[in-house]
């Protein structure tokens, strides 16, 4: 899969949401994983049982204005609006950092306008932060992680895809350097 994400929270509460989201990002291939505004520092949590801290890294930003992403990285807001694109049709971008609202609360409008997107997940009321987090990265993996074709009919696929690499292409000729 080409590119890279991160996941963060904006005013996490909770260890154990901080430790299950932590490890899903970990195990979908987070490049970091971030909070804004948590009730506090979560060092060792006990349902991080993948050790992510050893893996992942981790920022702790104590305000929205201290939140510093990669060159070009899209920030998206994962918020239950009317007018927040339902995940399903929403096209995940190459670089991104997806940012999820806390326990028992939203996301701050003004942390909504530093998104360039508002993505919802289909559900009639709001979802347990870690699980819509875990569903989030699912859908990113799942659309852009290269895997064949859901069939037509009920069950797997009769082939697996298998990556075909080609020769490199060059825009000017072939360097001398590659020349046989």
């Amino acid at each position: 899969m080409r590119g890279y994400f991160a996941v963060g929270v904006q005013g996490l509460s909770k260890e154990g949401n901080f430790g299950n989201l932590v490890r899903t990002a970990h195990a979908f291939g987070a490049s970091f994983f971030f909070t804004i505004a948590a009730e506090k520092t979560f060092a060792k949590p006990g349902t991080d049982t993948s050790n992510s801290g050893d893996h992942l890294p981790y920022y702790p930003w104590a305000s929205e204005d201290e939140l510093i992403l990669p060159k070009d990285c899209r920030l998206v807001g994962i918020e239950l609006t009317d007018d927040a694109v339902d995940l399903p049709s929403f096209r995940h971008p190459t670089k991104a950092a997806y940012i999820l609202g806390p326990e028992r609360g939203n996301l701050t409008k003004s942390m909504q306008d530093k998104c360039e997107f508002i993505v919802k997940i289909p559900t009639r009321f709001c979802l347990n932060v870690a699980t819509a987090g875990a569903i989030i990265m699912y859908d990113r993996v799942q659309s852009m992680g290269g895997f064949t074709d859901r069939p037509v009919r009920a069950g797997g696929p009769r082939e697996t895809r298998v990556h075909q690499h080609g020769q490199p292409r060059f825009r000017s000729g072939t360097p001398d350097a590659l020349k046989g």
